[in-house]
Parts: C-alpha cells; sequence; structure tokens
C-alpha cells in the first residue's frame, strides 16, 4: 500500500480510538525507552513526541503480532522482520491488557474474520444474508467460508 505525508498527517489528526503516553523504543541497535504520545487511528499507530502536533512515525498495523511481555510491557513485530520489535511500557498492567487488545483487535485482517464470523451468525440464525440488502453478497472478501470460521 501506498501512503503519501499528507494523507498521514490528515489521519493522524482525526480521532483515536485509544491514545496514551507511553515508554516507547524502536527497534534501532542502541535505542531506549522514550515517553512518547501514542495513538491508534484504525489500523495506524501513530507516534509523536509528547510536545509535537506532527508524528515522528507511524505503523500500519497488518501483517503484524502484538505480544504482552511481563506485567507493564508489550512489543509488535512485523511478520516479515521477526528480529524488528517496537516494544511499549505502559503504566499499569490494566493499561497493558486494554493496549494488547486494542492493537490485536485493529487489524484489517481481523475486522474481516468477525465480518464473516458474525454474517455467518445471522445466516445461521435468520436464514438470510445480511450483506445482501447492500449488493456485496457476491464480493469474494466477504464470502462466508464455514472451514475458516
Amino acid at each position: 500500500m501506498r501512503y503519501n505525508e499528507k494523507e498521514l498527517l490528515s489521519l493522524s489528526r482525526q480521532r483515536a480510538e485509544k491514545a496514551a503516553e507511553l515508554n516507547m523504543k524502536n527497534p534501532k541497535k542502541g535505542s531506549v525507552l522514550k515517553k512518547r504520545l501514542v495513538k491508534l487511528v484504525v489500523n495506524f499507530l501513530f507516534y509523536f513526541r509528547i510536545d509535537e502536533e506532527e508524528p515522528i512515525g507511524a505503523l500500519l498495523l497488518e501483517h503484524c503480532k502484538v505480544v504482552k511481555e511481563e506485567e507493564k510491557g508489550f512489543y509488535i513485530y512485523f511478520v516479515d522482520e521477526p528480529e524488528r520489535k517496537y516494544t511499549f511500557e505502559c503504566t499499569s498492567r490494566e493499561q497493558c491488557d486494554e493496549w494488547v487488545e486494542a492493537l490485536t483487535n485493529a487489524s484489517y485482517e481481523f475486522m474481516r474474520r468477525s465480518l464473516m464470523y458474525y454474517r455467518n451468525e445471522i445466516l445461521r440464525m435468520t436464514g438470510k444474508d445480511p450483506l445482501e440488502q447492500y449488493g456485496i453478497s457476491e464480493e469474494s472478501r466477504f464470502q462466508i467460508e464455514p472451514a475458516t470460521l
């Protein structure tokens, strides 16, 4: 996927599903934990210096894993680069659990699987495909796949 700087900047200013000041460490060698404002917007995780309005980076939360670590920490790595970990430290175990859940549920693939699961449940209960009314029941990306549900 392609994104330009203007589009990402605009997206970073939208209302966040979740935002907090967390300690963060980049995967760069020699990097240390630094306090960052971290914002989850749709399936992007933006991070900012505390006193700045423009993000210094963004992670597209696709094909990644979110792993809880210790009591108040977690890290994110991408499937094609498992050695590159973005490490985060929260202020409490509860905050950490909330972030791990929110980040895990933020990917397009998770939302797609959820849509297919609930579509199948509605079809099973009512006998009607809930997406037919929107004219998208034939699109392959929304096809019910019993083997994967």
